[in-house]
């Protein structure tokens, strides 16, 4: 028997049976195909074939014979059975138990452990794959970028892969392989001669589940069939959850259509030009500053010493344009510690205020709080600093205002954390009331046992978290958080800190709208194995919606999340990092070395303003380039599944404006594929590129408020160079971009280089990205 191929039917009707004969080829009846909200996706008839000894399967479509997995080395089988539609039998050895049974249009596979810690099926050895690689990619089997790239790379299943599919291009068809359990899985790839892909599953002793498994699809090969065919089964099995949808249950969605997404710093709410200097340096002896100066070595991680330097300077020289720098950051960094309040050292604060703190600072609300503080400083420095209402208002309230006179009409704000808006509800407020959704950054994904105020998403009041609640590998040791600073936090034990959290932000009634929550739809997931805590990678995931849920139903916000991964697409409604992640994570060059041209940046801007990381151009490296944005390798994988149902642009690291010569090409990608531009801004960066981002936005918010509320529903590459490609959403809309430095032509249509054409209707815009981008 282990030398027998045995034989399966496929795409039967459902009162066929198996044959069962060896070596016989059996006609097999049409199946029913795949349907999805506007597009047909059909599955192919198929037959196939397994080798029991190696796992092997052969699958026969249209006459075409394709290796659908790469043989095992031969090994024992035993316990063999075959019933009508299904096979089983076990390896002894490997102590693994293999289901095949063929259902109406796809082969149920299923993979037990009787016992083994893992299990490596199948390889996979195909002409080229389309792959839910963020967005999406084109993965030639024998390109020299893809193989430099993948060359002995195993990516996590649940963090690189956007959707739980891997489909295979072959010579007359593609193999689609649909993962049904996400979890405990990677994917490695060899590259020579050409590339392959291994799929691994760990069955990890905490997990009573000890399956995983595939449904296996034959379609045509092309992107949309694909990703048409796994749009019918999300419908099929949990669900498509549209923004139209989402919208009815929180009507502040729909100020997502059309809307670019802008991170703001205004994190300093003190600026330089709300301060009298004149009048701040003859004040400069005071007694406060020396307490400002103790509280800055307590607290803060950049310490005095630079205060200490500039206090001493100016005593004896002119404030130059340093000393000012350093002097408003320390003004700014007591304003948010509560130690600030000393009776002795304000005795000039007013009455009313103290009256309101009689049950101590320590009650206090935190934007509460900062109002104090803020008054505090005008009592002590009088007519040095400018009345705090006024704080800051140039680098926000007033930019939000110059972007609405500018036809921005509708833009997400984000915050990079809630502090900013607290210590300036005046700009909340506006960015609300002119109809932007505005919202801070947020995380419960690393945490720290000391209170770190200029990392604050870190900190939980709780005590118990840091020891009680955070993660446990396999090997004992607890899990690094971010930076490898801190720990990671168990989700699951999470949500009580999270209400702490979001009543403590919200008690005054700040006029956030969205929240973004950082990790939690990236994949990032784990097995805790801490006693006592032990959960699963399944029970983290949950864990995570269950927190975003939360946010969105019960505080009403628009919840958008890092990554976007499909597992979290019923909850969020946008997400950030799925069209242009974080560009290779591990490269020195980027990330250590600041002397070399691809240097991302710090993290922290010496000058308050926007760090180097989100801001400074940068070239990226001619690798990445064909990795990351090339587009002749990427497909709408994602898009062709939840265009209508998640909104997805760029991580916050690789902004719109962020890679040098390369925005137009950017411009052009965001039309084609209905994706929001991120920027970020401060008033430096916004009167910098104000015009262009007019001109740019006046195109793209009316098509993105139009194309998102469609399913996309066609995809073409125009030309061999694949340069010049073609998408379509709904019946109507249109947009065909070429992305090469040379006009092309299409059916007696003549597209400008660098350039979009949109068809709506009769309507006919073109877009010269080349002329608008400098």
């Amino acid at each position: 028997m282990n030398k027998a191929l045995l034989i399966i039917l496929s795409a039967m009707m459902a009162l066929s049976l198996l044959s069962g004969c060896s070596g016989q080829r059996v006609a097999t009846a049409e199946v029913s195909p795949i349907i999805a909200e506007t597009v047909k996706a059909s599955s192919h008839n198929f037959t196939y074939e397994v080798d029991p000894a190696t796992l092997g399967i052969v699958i026969t479509s249209d006459g075409v014979e394709e290796q659908a997995s790469v043989p095992l080395k031969k090994r024992e089988f035993t316990e063999y059975k075959q019933e009508a539609g299904r096979t089983e039998w076990t390896y002894p050895a490997e102590q693994i138990k293999v289901v095949i049974e063929k259902k109406d249009h796809y082969l149920d596979i299923k993979i037990q452990s009787l016992g083994a810690e893992q299990f490596q099926w199948p390889t996979i050895q195909a002409v080229d794959y389309l792959l839910p690689l963020w967005e999406g990619k084109r993965i030639p089997s024998n390109d020299p970028n893809w193989k430099q790239f993948l060359k002995e790379e195993t990516l996590t299943w649940s963090e690189s892969f956007s959707m739980n599919f891997m489909a295979m291009g072959m010579q007359k068809y593609a193999l689609v392989y649909v993962v049904d359990n996400p979890f405990n899985n990677e994917v490695s790839f060899g590259t020579e001669p050409k590339i392959n892909l291994t799929f691994t599953h760990e069955f990890p002793t905490l997990n009573p589940k000890k399956e995983y498994g595939f449904r296996l699809y034959v379609t045509a090969n092309d992107p949309v069939s694909v990703a048409k065919l796994y749009r019918g089964y999300i419908q099929e099995t949990q669900g498509l959850k549209t923004l139209a949808e989402k919208a009815r249950e929180n009507p502040e969605v729909a100020k997502l259509y059309g809307a670019p997404h802008i991170y703001m710093w205004n994190s300093q709410v003190l600026a330089e030009e709300n301060v009298n200097w004149s009048a701040m340096q003859s004040r400069l002896d005071n007694p406060i500053w020396a307490w400002i100066t103790a509280l800055m070595e307590r607290y803060t991680d950049d310490g005095s010493q630079d205060l200490k330097s500039v206090l001493g300077e100016a005593k004896t020289e002119p404030l130059n344009a340093y000393h000012k720098h350093v002097l408003v950051k320390a003004l700014n960094q007591v304003l948010k510690l509560k130690q600030l309040y000393r009776p002795d050292l304000f005795r000039s604060a007013d009455t009313t205020m103290l009256t309101g703190i009689a049950g101590g600072v320590d009650k206090l609300s935190e934007q509460k709080m900062y109002a104090f503080n803020k008054s505090l400083l005008k009592s002590v420095f009088g007519d040095a600093l400018a009345n705090p209402a006024e704080w800051g208002q140039e680098q926000s309230t007033k930019l939000v205002e110059e972007m609405h006179q500018a036809g921005i009409k509708q833009a997400w704000i984000g915050l990079p954390n809630w502090a900013n808006g607290l210590m300036n509800p005046a700009f909340v407020e506006k960015s609300a009331k002119l109809g932007y959704l505005i919202g801070p950054y947020d995380s419960y994904h690393s945490i720290q046992e000391q209170e770190n105020k200029e990392w604050n998403t870190v900190y939980f009041p709780d005590s118990r978290l840091y020891n009680e609640a955070t993660i446990t590998n396999k090997q004992g040791k607890k899990i690094g958080g971010f930076l490898n600073r801190g720990r990671k936090l168990n989700p699951t034990l999470s949500l009580p800190s999270v209400k702490q959290r979001l009543e403590s932000i919200l008690q005054d009634g700040i006029l956030y709208n969205s929240w973004f929550i950082d990790c939690d739809a990236t994949g990032e997931i784990y097995d805790d194995y801490t006693p006592g805590n032990v959960t699963t990678q399944a029970q983290d995931m949950q864990a995570r919606l269950d927190r975003m849920a939360y946010i969105a139903k019960e505080k009403q916000m628009v919840i958008g999340s890092e990554g976007g991964n499909d597992f979290a697409s019923r909850v969020i409604a946008f997400a950030h990092g799925l069209e242009t992640p974080v560009i290779k994570w591990s490269d020195k060059d980027m990330r250590e070395h600041k002397s070399s041209p691809y240097y991302v940046g710090g993290y922290w801007s010496p000058q308050g303003g926007i760090p180097e990381r989100y801001a400074k151009e940068v070239p990226i490296k001619e690798l990445y380039q064909h990795i990351y944005v090339d587009p002749t390798y990427s497909l709408p994988l994602f898009k062709l599944v939840y265009n209508d149902a998640v909104i997805t642009t760029h991580h916050w690291e690789w902004g719109s404006l962020r890679i040098k010569d390369g925005v137009a090409e950017r411009m052009l990608y965001e039309l084609l594929y209905n994706v929001p531009p991120l920027y970020h801004l401060d008033k430096e960066q916004w009167e910098r590129h104000q015009e262009m981002i007019k001109t740019y936005l006046n195109v793209w918010s009316p098509f993105h408020a139009k194309a998102v509320t469609k399913e996309l529903t066609e995809f073409k590459v125009l030309s061999k160079d694949r340069l010049l490609q073609m998408a379509k959403y709904g019946e109507d809309l249109q947009v065909m971009v070429n992305f090469s430095n040379k006009d092309a032509l299409y059916e007696k249509e003549t597209i400008p280089a660098l350039s979009a054409v949109i068809n709506d209707g009769k309507l006919r815009t073109v877009f010269k990205a080349g002329d608008v981008a400098h």
